[in-house]
């Protein structure tokens, strides 16, 4: 896949969307950012990952509140909001929340494991 000059937010709306992210990971690594409308922290976290050059695929918590529930028990990542996970292999191989969301260290975990 080749990969966007700025980011593309990917919406994960359902289930079917999910396992598809999952199967991909497979093959490239797959970044999911939970992101919350409310939360002024989820809104600097959001900057950040506007200046990625990849693919991201997103959900608002509260719009995709089972969807999100549902990343925390494929992968065993307790939620939390903002968060960025990185699959590969439908594993999670890299994970932050808050504060600790940059562009910088999601380009790296990402390159990490390609």
């Amino acid at each position: 896949m080749s990969r966007p000059s700025r980011t593309v937010f990917e919406p994960i709306s359902d289930s079917n969307k999910l396992d598809e992210l999952f199967a991909r990971s497979n093959s490239e690594p797959v970044v999911i950012f939970k992101h919350s409308s409310t939360c002024p922290i989820s809104s600097m976290a959001y900057t950040q990952i506007e200046h990625l050059t990849m693919a991201v695929s997103m959900l608002t918590v509260q719009s995709a509140r089972s969807i999100s529930n549902e990343i925390e028990s494929r992968t065993g990542v307790r939620h939390e909001s903002p968060q960025v996970i990185v699959l590969r292999n439908e594993k999670p191989v890299w994970t932050a929340s808050h504060w600790n969301i940059s562009s910088d260290a999601v380009e790296n975990a990402f390159r990490e494991n390609i």
